[in-house]
């Protein structure tokens, strides 16, 4: 015990000052029972000033320095195992103190920040650095990730958030968030709002009681005749509105935003969606589908182009059967016409669609259009539902999302020409997908959700 503790000294004395410091003052809010508001401010300036460089090796730090030590913990592992289950009171009191003494003094510090104002969302900002420094190479950090993501869990799943619907009667600062924060169909300015809030175009936030004026999740529908297949079609000049007095049957999501880095991987999608299924259930009964009209970031960049470059020894698709999927006819015309319009002798199918996809003009030819269509379709559905990542789960993250909540996708659902803007010809070849949270889907959602939204009626 003494050799661990004279090792952690000597290891405390060889930080900066200002990181020994943020150790120290941290340590005490672990150790009060009741944090002065003070002591918590000082905290917060203090690692804010802290250069990004440093604050890993804090994280470091507290991780070394605010850990169950093995002496904490034997005589009460001793004690139980030494226990009788059949003595309920003994049992479980032992069980209590274990489970204290097995909680370290860096989460005890860190419990003291849902009840200090602003302390969420501090604690959701130093989550990203803590992410950000474990990308770094530091992945010993994904343990204090563990921590913190296991108190937003607690926090955010237990009655702490609420859902509101966001209007054009809203705040400007919460018409001015939803703006700066879709990073999936970004707004050039706020005035574009106004295709995103109205009678058939909805938008629906989580909110947590301790950050009421900041989002921490957000979702943009569509109310539709029909599946839509053209991002097209919701936004911008060719957008088409219902007309007056027809009724929408479909219930489109279209951007899902994660406002708050540090909620990364805590499923508060899943919730959204449920959420805002179930009211819009309510408020508008005649709605029977739901489905979305989602991007597919990455496709070009880092899936279709790797494999034309060759570079597919971790794909399923090769790039033999990328140059299959042109039947022969189609292929020879799409060489002769490449080569006519280049002043080249294209001789290679990959070499001219790495040619094409590198550019925007291709979708406005019609005769690439017809060659390159079906090829594409099946090359997005083979990318979204049989493309796998080391845990099995789809490759793309966006489909993973999807499919693990539940949601169905067909060949149906793959969308040609859904995304004509520059962004989504050089993200995903111009490719949506339309996901499908089908009846069945809703009634086990409900069964699943009443468990972890007890508070919900």
């Amino acid at each position: 015990m003494k050799t661990d503790s004279n090792e952690t000294t000597a290891a405390h004395n060889t930080l900066s000052k200002e990181v020994r410091q943020l150790v120290d003052l941290l340590r005490q809010i672990a150790t009060d029972s009741e944090p002065t508001e003070r002591l918590m401010t000082d905290f917060r300036e203090q690692y804010n000033q802290l250069p990004q460089s440093e604050r890993a090796i804090f994280f470091t730090a507290i991780l070394r320095e605010m850990e169950v030590r093995r002496y904490d913990i034997e005589s009460g592992l001793h004690a139980l195992i030494a226990g009788q289950e059949s003595d309920t009171l003994a049992w479980g009191t032992q069980l209590a103190e274990l489970r204290q003494a097995l909680e370290s003094p860096r989460v005890r510090a860190f419990n003291h920040f849902v009840n200090f104002r602003g302390g969420v969302k501090f604690l959701l900002d130093m989550r990203v650095d803590a992410l950000t420094a474990a990308r770094h190479g530091a992945e010993e950090l994904r343990l204090l990730d563990q921590d913190i993501a296991q108190l937003f869990n607690m926090w955010f799943q237990q009655g702490f958030l609420f859902l509101q619907q966001i209007t054009m009667e809203s705040s400007f600062r919460h018409i001015r968030f939803l703006k700066d924060h879709d990073l999936v169909h970004p707004m050039s300015n706020i005035d574009e709002m106004g295709d995103r809030l109205g009678a058939d175009r909805l938008c629906f936030a989580l909110f947590h009681q301790s950050m009421p004026g900041e989002m921490v999740i957000f979702i943009e529908v569509a109310l539709t005749r029909g599946i839509t297949h053209s991002i097209q079609d919701i936004l911008g000049p060719k957008s088409k509105q219902l007309k007056r007095g027809a009724q929408p049957d479909t219930a489109i999501f279209y951007s899902i935003n994660n406002a708050q880095n540090g909620l990364a991987g805590l499923g508060l999608g899943k919730l959204l969606i449920f959420q805002v299924v179930d009211l819009i259930r309510k408020t508008h009964p005649h709605i029977e589908t739901f489905a979305t009209l989602s991007p597919i970031p990455g496709f070009w960049e880092r899936y279709l182009k790797r494999i034309l470059q060759g570079d597919d020894q971790r794909f399923a698709m090769k790039k033999e059967e990328v140059e299959n999927l042109f039947p022969t006819k189609n292929r020879n015309a799409l060489l002769k016409y490449f080569s006519e319009q280049t002043g080249t002798q294209a001789t290679d199918v990959s070499e001219v669609l790495l040619d094409l996809f590198s550019g925007t003009e291709w979708i406005e030819d019609s005769r690439y259009v017809q060659w390159l269509k079906k090829p594409l379709l099946e090359l997005a559905y083979f990318y979204v539902v049989k493309e796998k990542g080391k845990r099995g789960k789809p490759l793309n993250p966006v489909a993973n999302f999807h499919i693990s909540n539940g949601a169905t996708v067909t060949h149906a659902g793959m969308c040609f020409g859904a995304n004509t803007s520059p962004r989504g010809l050089s993200e995903s070849c111009g490719l949506m997908v339309n996901y499908v949270y089908s009846a069945p889907w809703r009634h086990k959602a409900r069964r699943t959700m009443k468990s972890l939204i007890p508070w919900k009626t």
